[in-house]
């Protein structure tokens, strides 16, 4: 099925890229797989030059690995990479909250600060929500939006906040094969849903910069907690 209608290139390329990105955030890529341009091209209906450009887009994202004689596949991360993931936005986090401590909003925040955060908050209900029912597919896109737009906000700096999204980003292609595994630790993934984001929105709404880091912090310990346990298990399988 093609994707999109009457479009240039370039939005076509971004069109293939964020698909492709969906399937691997969904578990229907798996860590591993691999195809090549022909094949993703067939898949979407579409000509090879976009696909071939939303795959290296992608590559450059860290989500797939190419090669040369066999094309494309999806990037495996290991649990060390899933802790550096943890520990660095760890330390991007707490530079945030210290270099502007205490941490403030706008003396007079305008409109659109006060919109951003009504938007943040309501995509934080909606994925507190989704952890809390073990609903995967629901908490992923609430979640990585929430982050993205909490990140734009508080750091003030796009740079940032997209060093932040894309860490996100992989950390949940990372985790979704083990979330819809049944050798997930306790046979329950989604005790291990974190589910704190109205607290720490609320928090960043106060300008309390120490409730938003422990918030931060006790949610960084838990993924580095839930990752030891991943040591214990064999990787999730492929089919």
């Amino acid at each position: 099925m093609p994707v999109g209608g009457a479009v240039t290139r370039n939005t076509l390329r971004r069109q293939i890229a964020d698909a492709l990105r969906d399937e691997a955030l969904a578990g229907r890529l798996r860590p591993g797989e691999e195809f090549t341009v022909k094949q993703i091209a067939e898949q979407y209906g579409v000509s090879a030059t976009p696909v071939r450009e939303a795959l290296v887009d992608l590559c450059a994202q860290g989500l797939l690995d190419s090669d040369q004689h066999r094309g494309f596949r999806v990037h495996e991360y290991s649990v060390d990479d899933y802790r550096g993931m943890v520990s660095a936005r760890m330390l991007v986090v707490d530079g945030i909250f210290r270099s502007r401590s205490p941490y403030t909003p706008p003396a007079e925040p305008d409109l659109s600060y006060g919109v951003a955060l009504v938007s943040i908050r309501r995509r934080g209900e909606a994925a507190a929500r989704a952890a809390r029912a073990g609903d995967l597919d629901v908490l992923i896109g609430y979640d990585i939006r929430y982050w993205h737009e909490l990140g734009r906000l508080v750091a003030d700096n796009d740079y940032i906040a997209a060093f932040l999204h894309r860490l996100r980003v992989q950390a949940w292609v990372f985790s979704v094969p083990y979330l819809r595994s049944a050798r997930h630790p306790e046979g329950h993934p989604e005790g291990w849903l974190w589910s704190g984001h109205v607290g720490l929105v609320d928090a960043v709404t106060r300008g309390d910069a120490d409730s938003a880091v422990a918030i931060v912090r006790d949610y960084n310990a838990r993924s580095l907690d839930w990752a030891d346990r991943l040591d214990r298990l064999p990787k999730p399988g492929r089919d």
